[in-house]
């Protein structure tokens, strides 16, 4: 039976298939005719089907529907390669390692238009249920978010599905902070000439990146300072250097002690601006897990220590700094951008230091052999109170 021609639009145009039910097809914005993703049982239901369609249009709301069927791997890769020359080696190796072994196999061969929440919330959970660790678990779903949102700004789907999925936590981990005499004994402890090293690590905050990456170039001996403006990465097995994390270059004070072995270690070393201050004995550069192996971990044993490894010593030197000299000092030492990334990964009180505030307290508090009333009176004297003696909500 041959299709009836119902009526035209000039947007669109209804027609009658020989199955009885009506087709819609409509021009979209790149002067394409497509049709409707279904058929309608009635002329009306077709001719609403295209007055909403138009309002889409009109709203720019309007996403091409072939668009969408890329799939999800060759949409991510494509992602991917859009973003790797901001993103640093081991984070390039980080996101394709994960596009391969995570969402490849899960979402590879579907559209992007096809992926609901729900399967974004089974895959989180089958991912928990192998027994994936949490923190891989949320680096594989901040990524697949990543690739979703790209697809939402590309016009592939309206909306990210991931969306309400409930990740597992993060265990709670809290670095060793170790005190400046247990650091120091740490030092000493240490084989030459990798002491330095340590005392890098423990009195200049360096990340162990930042310290492998330290060149000649980088000390200035009559100034005390020292320039930390390199890592040195290790990406699947590829050494890289780079700049430091966030990109956060920065200067240093250092303590006198420190420069004089600073100054008895160069005097060994090339003369070359570009010497690398730390190598192998075969004098190429450090990697994390062997230096660790052969020279840290039997340092900390013999310093009669547990638990230690080099990141905590750059949280003990922020704990230090930040309970002499604030957060925002131990932040610019350490190079993050702000005092929250200090206190929430770094940074944690010295012990004793609630005992000497309640002591404080009483003082300001205690009777009058203690100073109490000539104290109080003195703190709202300097301003420090309210004029009716009540104290200022914080």
């Amino acid at each position: 039976m041959a299709r009836k021609r119902v009526g035209r639009r000039q947007f669109g145009a209804i027609r009658k298939l020989p199955s009885g039910r009506y087709q819609a097809r409509y021009v979209g914005p790149d002067g394409v005719l497509r049709p409707a993703d279904r058929t309608f049982a009635t002329v009306t239901d077709a001719d609403l089907w295209l007055a909403k369609k138009r309002i889409e249009i009109e709203d720019g709301r309007w996403l091409d529907p072939d668009a969408g069927r890329i799939t999800v791997e060759t949409w991510a890769y494509r992602w991917l390669a859009s973003v790797e020359p901001q993103l640093k080696p081991k984070t390039r190796a980080l996101y394709r390692g994960l596009i391969r072994s995570r969402i490849a196999p899960a979402f590879g061969d579907r559209e992007v238009a096809a992926v609901r929440p729900i399967m974004v919330g089974e895959w989180v959970a089958a991912m928990g249920a192998e027994g994936l660790s949490a923190s891989r678990i949320r680096q594989a779903y901040r990524l697949m978010s990543q690739v979703m949102r790209s697809a939402v700004a590309n016009g592939l789907r309206r909306e990210s599905p991931c969306v309400d999925v409930r990740l597992p936590r993060m265990p709670e981990t809290e670095p060793h902070i170790l005190t400046p005499l247990e650091a120091a004994r740490l030092v000493r402890e240490t084989q030459q000439p990798y002491d330095v090293l340590v005392a890098l690590l423990a009195f200049a905050g360096l990340r162990i990146g930042e310290a492998f990456a330290l060149r000649r170039s980088d000390v200035d001996l009559a100034a005390g300072l020292l320039l930390v403006d390199e890592n040195l990465s290790d990406a699947g097995g590829v050494l890289t250097f780079d700049t430091p994390k966030s990109h956060q270059k920065r200067t240093l004070a250092l303590s006198p002690s420190l420069v004089k072995r600073l100054a008895v270690h160069l005097d060994g070393l090339p003369a070359a601006r570009d010497t690398l201050l730390f190598t192998t004995r075969s004098g190429t550069p450090l990697r994390y897990n062997q230096w660790r192996k052969a020279c840290f971990d039997p340092a900390v044993t013999a310093a009669g220590l547990e638990d230690v490894t080099p990141h905590d010593l750059r949280a003990s030197h922020a704990s230090w700094v930040a309970d002499r000299h604030g957060v925002m000092t131990a932040a610019r030492r350490l190079g993050h951008s702000n005092g929250s990334v200090t206190t929430r990964h770094y940074a944690r009180p010295v012990p004793g230091r609630d005992a000497e505030v309640a002591m404080a307290m009483d003082g300001w508090l205690g009777d009058e052999r203690h100073g109490g009333p000539e104290v109080a009176r003195e703190w709202h004297a300097d301003g420090s109170g309210t004029e009716d003696g009540a104290s200022e909500a914080p």
